[in-house]
């Protein structure tokens, strides 16, 4: 089922290790001459509702997604 990044943007990215929430995609990182993604961007949102500050960045390497749900990523960190 094909995911628009805007859709991927909305979505909280949870560490399985220790259930940790890493916050939401931010960018993402592909290889030009196959299309494939190689990382995803994530920031972490802190201040009022989360949303007036940006916090630390993490990069998660597509090999390290488990699964991609409705409103959630699970990734292996």
């Amino acid at each position: 089922m094909p995911v628009r990044f805007c859709e991927l943007c909305e979505k909280e990215v949870i560490s399985v290790r220790d259930c940790r929430k890493l916050g939401n995609v931010y960018d993402l990182e592909f290889d030009a001459c196959s299309g494939c993604i190689c990382k995803l961007i994530v920031r972490e949102h802190s201040g009022l509702l989360g949303f007036l500050c940006c916090g630390e960045e993490t990069t998660v390497p597509y090999s390290k997604i488990k699964q991609i749900g409705s409103d959630i990523i699970l990734v292996d960190l």
